[in-house]
């Protein structure tokens, strides 16, 4: 299986997680003059693709696309356009970094989180998963994305480290904007803009039970947890997903082209658009 679905203006891979897994490998082994990076649509990113041309774009230039949202799911199906299952962010990296001994071992990197969690996390990796080596980690300061001085630290320390993944937890959608502009000076193979997995490596965060993941309740528990931080955007993003949908089984939006390899120069992204949020799980 390895068809990408149109829907809600950008492509999503039609994968289960061991293909997932798989295809991030297959992206490790190449040797392009790009970082390619993964990006996991949930409902709130669905209702920030809607108007945000900037991570329309990002979007269309990611290598891997994968649902990360249940309702995103449920709609694809819905719309007679079928995702096999739900693959979460937070979920992938799991994956990837217990498939690292059957893969000749990982280089990692942890970009992002508050400061001390990526440290955290990197404990705990090298507690449970002793082939992933992680050979970095950092915590960029507020506003980073709008510092050349800053960008160039972080790009150098990544460089300096030279990971084969780096797992990106800026949040939503700083995160992917981050990536895609400066995918050409990542001196990484692969880029995973998973939101908040850094923190639930960490066990900074504690994900939901897993009969509520199952049952797509997870972006409940999240709420549950930051009531004062998510209530008000999921009662936006439940407001606007319906109409989404409704209008994607009406007319279905076009889907940006990706942008023309290789690309020198990039577009400053326009951060002001949209705050950056941890991913919703919804």
């Amino acid at each position: 299986m390895n068809a990408r679905v149109g829907i809600f203006g950008c492509w999503i891979d039609r994968v289960r997680m061991p293909e997932a897994v798989a295809r991030v490998y297959d992206l490790i082994e190449r040797e392009d003059d790009v970082c390619h990076y993964v990006v996991t649509p949930n409902v709130d990113h669905v209702v920030m693709l809607d108007h945000h041309r900037g991570l329309q774009q990002a979007y269309a230039d990611a290598s891997l696309i994968l649902a990360d949202g249940m309702p995103v799911v449920l709609a694809s199906r819905l719309l007679r356009r079928g995702l096999p299952e739900r693959i979460t962010g937070t979920d992938l990296v799991g994956e990837m970094l217990a498939a690292a001994a059957g893969n000749g071992g990982l280089r990692v990197f942890l970009l992002g989180a508050g400061p001390g969690v990526a440290e955290q996390a990197a404990e705990r990796i090298a507690s449970k998963w002793p082939a992933v080596d992680v050979v970095g980690t950092y915590s960029p300061p507020f506003g980073f994305e709008k510092d050349a001085e800053e960008n160039a630290h972080i790009l150098q320390q990544i460089a300096d480290c030279r990971p084969d993944v780096l797992i990106v937890g800026l949040g939503a959608p700083k995160q992917e904007l981050w990536v895609h502009q400066h995918r050409h000076e990542i001196e990484a193979r692969v880029a995973l803009c998973v939101g908040a997995a850094i923190d639930f490596l960490a066990e900074n965060k504690r994900r939901a039970p897993r009969w509520m993941q199952r049952a797509g309740l997870e972006w409940f528990h999240r709420m549950a947890s930051e009531p004062k931080r998510l209530a008000g955007r999921y009662a936006h993003d439940a407001w606007q997903f319906p109409r989404l949908v409704w209008r994607e089984l009406k007319s279905p939006r076009e889907i940006p082209a990706p942008t023309p390899l290789p690309n020198a120069t990039e577009s400053e992204p326009a951060w002001e658009e949209e705050p950056a949020v941890e991913g919703s799980q919804l």
